[in-house]
C-alpha cells in the first residue's frame, strides 16, 4: 500500500508517519529528512537543494523526483511524507507507481491553522549531534540548549525561523493546495483535524487505512 501525507509544514505529518512505521510496519520516506541528510553529507543533490530549503522554498521537482525514485521500494507498505508537493510531482509519482504495477490508495490531508503551525515550528529545536527534536514550550530539554540524550547543542533550523515559516506556508498554498482538488476528484482524499492530540489522530488515520 502506498499512502501520501499531505498538509502544511508543522501539521504533524512526520510524527504520524513515524507511528505508522513503528506500529504498522510502513516504510517512512520523508523527503525533508532525506534532503537534510544530503545537505549534511554535502552530496551534489544536497548542495543544489540547500539554497532553496534555506529560503523556505520548494526544491525543484526534478531534484525531488530523482530522490524519490532512488528510495521507493519495489514491495511493501510506504508512507510518503513531503512528496508529492506539486501537481507535476504527483504526475511523476503516478508514472513511478505505474511502472511498478502499483497505484496510490489513500491521501491523508492534515488541516491546521497557520498560527498553530508557526507556534509549533518556531519553537522547535534540534540536536546538532543526534537529531533529537525538542520544543521550547511543549517538550523542553532538561537543560536549556542541551540535548537530554547526547549532550549535543540544540539549534533552530533555518527553515524553522518565523519569517521562513510564513514563506513556506505561502509556498504551500500556492503550489501544494492544488493537489487537494486533484486527489479529491479521484476520491482518495481523507481530511484530518491536525489539532487533535497525537493518539487521537493516529487512531483516525489507522481507521481510514484499514478500510480498503
Amino acid at each position: 500500500m502506498i499512502v501520501v501525507f499531505l498538509g502544511p509544514p508543522g501539521a504533524g505529518k512526520g510524527t504520524q508517519a513515524k507511528l505508522l512505521s513503528e506500529r504498522m510496519g510502513f516504510l517512512h520516506l520523508s523527503t525533508g529528512d532525506i534532503l537534510r541528510d544530503a545537505v549534511k553529507k554535502q552530496t551534489p543533490l544536497g548542495m543544489k537543494a540547500k539554497e532553496y530549503m534555506d529560503r523556505g522554498e520548494l526544491v525543484p521537482d526534478s531534484l525531488i523526483v530523482e530522490l524519490i525514485e532512488n528510495y521507493l521500494p519495489e514491495e511493501g507498505k510506504v508512507v510518503l511524507d513531503g512528496f508529492p508537493r506539486t501537481v507535476a510531482q504527483a504526475e511523476a509519482l503516478d508514472d513511478m507507481l505505474n511502472s511498478k504495477g502499483k497505484e496510490l490508495k489513500k491521501v491523508i490531508l492534515f488541516d491546521s491553522p497557520d498560527e498553530v503551525i508557526i507556534d509549533r515550528l518556531s519553537g522547535r529545536r534540534v540536536c546538532s549531534s543526534c537529531g533529537a527534536v525538542y520544543h521550547i514550550r511543549y517538550n523542553p530539554p532538561k537543560k536549556d540548549g542541551v540535548c537530554d540524550l547526547c549532550g549535543g547543542a540544540l539549534v533552530q533550523r533555518e527553515d524553522d525561523k518565523e519569517q521562513v515559516i510564513k514563506n513556506r506556508l505561502e509556498v504551500y498554498r500556492r503550489q501544494t493546495e492544488p493537489l487537494i482538488d486533484l486527489y479529491q476528484r479521484r476520491g482518495i482524499l481523507f481530511r484530518m483535524d491536525a489539532s487533535m492530540n497525537v493518539e487521537e489522530l493516529f487512531y483516525e488515520i489507522e481507521r481510514v487505512l484499514k478500510v480498503c
